[in-house]
């Protein structure tokens, strides 16, 4: 059982990839077919990423 004192810790990453993954069950449910690469890159935000890192 976790403490009442507010001692929980925030992993902002896992935070993230848990709300991505979300995304990417919802977009496979909805799908009529398998999502291509694209489809899932869209998904995940891939191209967004690339050019924020560049």
């Amino acid at each position: 059982m976790a403490p009442v004192g507010g001692t929980a810790v925030q992993d902002h990453v896992a935070l993230a990839e848990i709300e991505l993954c979300g995304e990417l069950i919802i977009a496979a449910s909805a799908a009529r077919e398998r999502l291509s690469l694209e489809s899932i890159d869209k998904v995940l935000r891939v191209a967004e990423e690339r050019s924020r890192t560049q």
